[in-house]
């Protein structure tokens, strides 16, 4: 990926309400390669983190965030989107390739489309749930179910791979 643009974190309406904030900017119709929807999910019982990337529909999962975690989540994000790209064998630089220059902009989910595909990776983290480590935030076993399985995403017509979407995509333009 080259020219990076800033990166943008969709909140969904009940993550809005979990954070309590307003509703954010629409955001500017960026590159969807420098886009995340981020929701908030219970998993047993607990406020967890679920950041879907718009253009690959990779995903992954911060377990039981505290209310710290919650009040600075931009930085939450990225230390969990480098956990998680380094444990799918990303290479280090990754993280820095996706979420470019600068603090994230919080802004509306990114569509329809981008919270439907969204919808769809929770409930593969549903059926992945007994791979939940409770004893930890991060979720290496659980993401790579659910970045294993085929899909459908916003950004790439047709059924694929996540973990393989988001590899194309860090090598450039489609």
């Amino acid at each position: 990926m080259s020219g990076a643009s800033q990166i943008e974190l969709g909140l969904t309406i009940p993550l809005q309400r979990h954070l309590h904030v307003k509703a954010p900017p629409r955001g500017r119709e960026p590159d969807r390669r420098f886009c995340w929807d981020l929701h908030v999910i219970p998993l047993r019982g607990r406020s967890s983190l679920l950041a879907v990337h718009c253009h690959s529909r990779y995903a992954f999962v911060l377990y039981d965030l505290s209310h710290s975690d919650w009040t600075r989540l931009p930085e939450v994000f990225r230390e969990g989107l480098a956990r998680s790209l380094s444990s799918s064998g990303f290479p280090a630089e990754a993280e820095s390739l996706l979420c470019g220059p600068g603090q994230p902009l919080f802004t509306k989910t990114h569509g329809r489309r981008e919270v439907a595909f969204l919808n769809r990776a929770w409930d593969d983290v549903m059926a992945a749930e007994p791979t939940l480590d409770e004893s930890a935030q991060s979720q290496p076993l659980l993401d790579l179910i659910v970045n294993a399985r085929p899909s459908r995403c916003a950004g790439i017509d047709g059924l694929g791979i996540p973990a393989e979407r988001l590899a194309a995509a860090l090598q450039g333009p489609a």
